[in-house]
């Protein structure tokens, strides 16, 4: 039985940080990976297909030149499915080679199977060809992520009635989707094949969406979708999803109204993919919707030797916030010097158009009984928002009236994922209005609404 410092389970983005941090640490790091491929759901069907598909889409649809040049431009008239997907796999094979360069430089040995423990120091792992291999470990960190979240009574086939996962393999485009489910991957879907000029109808439980989001965006968000013809039905339940007779899906809502269309995307919720892990035999649980729960410094779950990070701990469920979980929880593990996670990170969500946020909403700041004050800035107030033709976006920063510190800084619009990276160092830093309003922003830029967002601040603001 070959006996490893680290073993680590599954080779998403906390997966692959934790192996490469423990083995520049000099440590025997494993990294076994159930996936055919290196990458995890990151890599494969999550993050990067799915701003790939993104990116690909706002290109050949012509969207971001449509300020200019009316709705009806294209840069190419009929896109297909295909169109979508070649590029998603050259820049997939381009990811994998890139990680799998990093293990082969690290020295991390990769094995691809299915991981189950046999005890809290051991596991075993069914090979791709139905072999076994049984391996120990001073300590390990499940990275296993998520799987779609899969009701009975919804007759996923991934033909018609898709889930998260299968929809990237979509055959034809269609002309008309139901997507059910308005979370970040509900939203980020409906907005991109909205964009494609697909008929969209969102449909989602609760009345409002993205609660973590500011609700100024939220509002403005919702705005420019509306205007965009995409319908929104909030507060409905779903009673019935089902094949019709023509080949086309219905979605039958709580009251009786029914919903149409070619195809189906069912996004509400992804669950642990812990299935597999067997975890009775270590010690551990996970919760119904197969979670663990670790400690949020370290990282570690009850099992002092188990560590656990990224979609599998919930909440932020983050690419890049998983990357820095691995890290801490392989510095951790291995007793060397780590760092506790920043307080302030920046969330991201790739719709169309996009936003991005980071610090704390207007909402909690008002919970919390903080004075403060807030700036706007609309992007088309700026001259690089009139040189792209942008009609809509918005930055908005939040300050304390006491300190004059940066509080929280929310983005809709075009880039804006690029640009919360500015608010995101002025608010970990401590810096205050002052920093926007004295420092120089090269012109024309978007970044520019920085500026004219403290200056909107500023004009209300008592004199120091």
């Amino acid at each position: 039985m070959d006996h490893y410092d680290l073993i680590v389970i599954g080779s998403g983005p906390a997966g692959r940080r934790a192996a490469i941090q423990a083995a520049k640490f000099g440590r025997d790091v494993l990294v076994v990976e159930r996936g055919r491929r290196v990458g995890g759901v990151s890599v494969h069907t999550g993050t990067i297909p799915s701003k790939t598909l993104r990116e690909t889409a706002l290109n050949l649809s012509g969207w971001r030149e449509r300020g200019f040049y009316g709705r009806s431009y294209r840069v190419k008239q009929d896109i297909s499915a295909n169109d979508l997907r070649t590029r998603l796999h050259i820049t997939l094979n381009h990811e994998i080679e890139v990680l799998e360069h990093q293990f082969a430089r690290n020295q991390v040995t990769t094995l691809r199977g299915e991981a189950k423990f046999v005890d809290e120091k051991k596991i075993e792992v069914e090979g791709e060809e139905g072999e076994t291999f049984h391996f120990s470990a001073d300590h390990f960190l499940l990275a296993v992520g998520t799987v779609p979240y899969r009701p009975k009574d919804v007759p996923i086939d991934n033909e018609c009635i898709f889930d998260s996962d299968g929809i990237l393999e979509l055959a034809d485009l269609p002309r008309s989707m139901t997507v059910i489910g308005a979370g970040v991957i509900g939203i980020e879907y409906a907005t991109i094949f909205n964009a494609l000029d697909v008929g969209v109808t969102l449909v989602e439980p609760r009345e409002t969406m993205l609660d973590f989001i500011d609700r100024e965006l939220i509002e403005d968000f919702t705005y420019q979708l509306r205007d965009r013809r995409m319908v929104m039905r909030f507060g409905c339940k779903v009673e019935k999803v089902s094949k019709a007779k023509n080949g086309s899906c219905r979605v039958q809502l709580e009251g009786g109204r029914n919903i149409r269309s070619d195809v189906v995307l069912f996004a509400a919720g992804r669950v642990g993919a812990t299935e597999a892990l067997n975890l009775k035999a270590c010690g551990l649980e996970c919760d119904h919707r197969g979670r663990l729960v670790v400690d949020p410094k370290t990282f570690q779950t009850k099992v002092p030797h188990i560590y656990a990070a990224g979609d599998v701990i919930g909440f932020p469920s983050l690419a890049s916030t998983s990357m820095e979980q691995g890290r801490i929880a392989a510095c951790h593990a291995l007793g060397e010097a780590g760092y506790d996670p920043p307080e302030f990170f920046p969330y991201g969500i790739y719709s169309v158009p996009e936003i991005s946020t980071v610090g704390m909403t207007e909402e909690e700041i008002t919970d919390r009984k903080i004075s403060y004050e807030c700036g706007i800035a609309r992007f088309r107030e700026t001259s690089r928002g009139h040189i792209m033709g942008l009609d809509t976006g918005m930055l908005k920063l939040i300050f304390s009236l006491k300190t004059r510190k940066l509080l929280g800084c929310h983005i809709v619009g075009e880039g804006a994922t690029e640009l919360i990276h500015i608010g995101q160092a002025v608010l970990n830093l401590g810096g205050t209005l002052e920093y926007f309003v004295e420092n120089t922003f090269n012109y024309p830029t978007l970044a520019e609404a920085y500026k004219i967002a403290a200056l909107d601040a500023w004009n209300r603001m008592p004199p120091v």
